[in-house]
């Protein structure tokens, strides 16, 4: 199990990740989501122990990543599929992770096996198409047969018999108790995987349920029904009868009625009651993607100018909008850790119950008190962050904002985590020391490698 209590992380003014709590469980995919810059490359990096906390801490199984001993057998990760070694053949950049792990030779066959490269696994991967390169750093990540896996986009280049492919295997990864935490933009890839999402937004928790109940508490549900088209006036009697009747009835592009305030069982009385013959009643549920931009439209960085048309990426009015909620907050399931608080370590550790050592690792960090609004620290003399309103709702663009005195300089936006300089990406954790003990030309190839 993965457990996060109060991540933050700043990179100067910026602030990436921001007192972020969840637990992702055994048994189940969890979906990671959020828009561009919201922080989850951050977030799976801190997991990784691949960048230290500001704030907070984040831990596998009660430990921290760079306590877990031989860490590759019990956490598999794809980040980078482009951190592989073009002048090394698949079957020698999988078997140098063995080396390096203490896994047997023979767990790179099965493995690539397992993602279908066994008949190119003695080419060189920098022949290899980004489809091939995904399915390389999947099998990286399986090397080690660990119980927590992360994958972070895996089916970005695959054909639909790859993304199908992905999919099959995330379940069945999960259905054998192990833990699964991906991180995706294809809303109808996690609707179709996903058991439970964790949604941010500017480095913030903004939902922490199950697929279903995201879905029903970030969509309007509403009936679908239409008349016969050659009798406009059985559109106009049914319009009247369900208004009257305390529904609210918006007529579509298409002839049909949008109904909302009734049940559809109510909805067909009421029509055989005014003697109007329906040529459909049907319940209408929103997906995934438009619950999503319906709950992320507050915290998207990059608009286009022509999202107002869409009808999901309304501009909020001036004032009118509150802070970002938290659908499913205090309901089943729903779990938001506090944050940590200073002071002395309680007995038996901070995470104590977990497992975990009593003391957290060196350079994770102390718990800090929580930096106001959702960036970084305010400037010395530049007065507090108001804690009411919306500061990213844009006004209409009929009505201009009214003039008022210049806010309190607004916190900075979350950006997702910059890479060290002179640092090389990192595909997995086992990955980091055979790229950093890997020359930069192409090794010496055996013969059945040339």
């Amino acid at each position: 199990m993965i457990e996060a209590v109060g991540l933050t992380k700043r990179y100067g003014d910026k602030t990436a990740v921001y007192n972020l709590s969840f637990q992702v469980r055994p048994g189940a995919v969890t979906g990671f989501l959020g828009p561009n810059g919201s922080g989850k490359s951050t977030t799976m990096r801190m997991i990784l122990g691949l960048d230290n906390p500001t704030a907070g801490s984040v831990t596998i199984g009660g430990y921290p990543y760079r306590r877990l001993p031989n860490a590759p057998r019990h956490v598999g990760a794809l980040l980078d599929a482009k951190a592989v070694h073009g002048g090394r053949t698949a079957r020698n950049h999988l078997l140098s992770l063995a080396q390096l792990s203490g896994i047997p030779a023979r767990r790179v066959d099965e493995v690539l096996g397992v993602v279908g490269l066994q008949d190119v696994a003695r080419r060189r991967s920098k022949g290899f198409s980004l489809g091939m390169g995904q399915r390389l750093g999947i099998a990286a990540a399986l090397l080690g047969d660990p119980q927590v896996l992360l994958f972070d986009e895996p089916v970005n280049g695959l054909d639909p018999e790859g993304i199908l492919w992905v999919r099959n295997l995330m379940k069945a990864l999960a259905a054998e108790g192990r833990t699964v935490f991906v991180s995706s933009h294809l809303m109808s890839e996690m609707a179709l995987t996903a058991d439970h999402l964790i949604v941010i937004g500017r480095g913030q928790l903004l939902a922490d349920m199950s697929v279903q109940d995201f879905i029903e508490a970030n969509s309007a549900g509403f009936a679908r029904v239409r008349t016969p088209d050659s009798e406009p006036q059985q559109r106009e009697k049914l319009t009247s009868a369900l208004t009257e009747a305390g529904g609210h009835v918006l007529p579509e592009q298409d002839g049909g009625l949008r109904v909302t305030g009734l049940a559809l069982p109510r909805i067909s009385a009421i029509a055989h009651e005014a003697d109007v013959r329906l040529w459909e009643l049907s319940p209408h549920q929103a997906s995934l993607e438009e619950a999503y931009m319906r709950m992320t439209q507050a915290a998207v960085d990059y608009r286009s100018t022509v999202d107002q048309k869409s009808g999901l990426m309304q501009p909020l009015p001036p004032g009118a909008a509150p802070p970002v909620p938290v659908p499913g907050q205090g309901q089943p399931g729903w779990y938001a850790p506090p944050p940590p608080q200073p002071g002395p370590t309680p007995p038996g550790g901070p995470y104590a119950g977990y497992g975990a050592p009593a003391a957290p690792a060196p350079g994770y960090g102390a718990p800090a008190a929580p930096a106001p609004g959702y960036g970084a620290p305010v400037a010395p003399g530049a007065g507090p962050v108001p804690p009411a309103g919306n500061p990213y709702a844009q006004p209409a663009p009929q009505q201009p904002a009214p003039q008022a005195p210049a806010p309190a300089v607004p916190p900075a936006a979350p950006v997702e985590a910059p890479a060290a300089a002179g640092a090389q990406p990192v595909a997995s954790p086992a990955a980091a020391p055979a790229a950093a003990s890997a020359p930069h030309d192409a090794p010496t190839q055996p013969e059945d490698d040339r």
